[in-house]
């Protein structure tokens, strides 16, 4: 993991997705045990509770879960989850825009699924 961050986003946000990335490349697998807040936030040079939000946001999500006075671990199914979670927003950030420019300017739907195809075969 690159302990620099991007300034168009939260850190937090950029902790879970980190996170996620981790889980997703198979660095950290399911049922394995995630770091702290504390040792998140000495790698990252962040505030604890900074790392903490972002860990939060990941639990609200059943991405990973907190064993008491052992630490947070990676639920079972978070990859499935995250691929959803990612599929979804892929769908809503550039689909969907896709398909509402194409229909502006009068290509159809079968015609941009030509396009599409056309640019896998090339």
């Amino acid at each position: 993991m690159s302990n620099s961050f991007e300034d168009d986003k939260p850190l937090f946000q950029q902790i879970a997705e980190r996170i996620e990335e981790s889980i997703l490349d198979g660095s950290i697998v399911e049922g394995e045990r995630i770091p702290s807040t504390n040792e998140l936030a000495k790698y990252y040079q962040i505030n604890p509770a900074t790392a903490g939000k972002g860990i939060n946001q990941l639990v609200d999500q059943s991405i990973i879960f907190k064993k008491r006075g052992i630490g947070m671990f990676v639920t079972d199914g978070a990859r499935s989850i995250i691929l959803q979670k990612r599929k979804d927003e892929f769908y809503d950030e550039y689909i969907v825009p896709l398909k509402a420019e194409a229909k502006r300017i009068g290509i159809s739907s079968e015609a941009l699924l030509t396009l599409i195809k056309e640019d896998e075969e090339a």
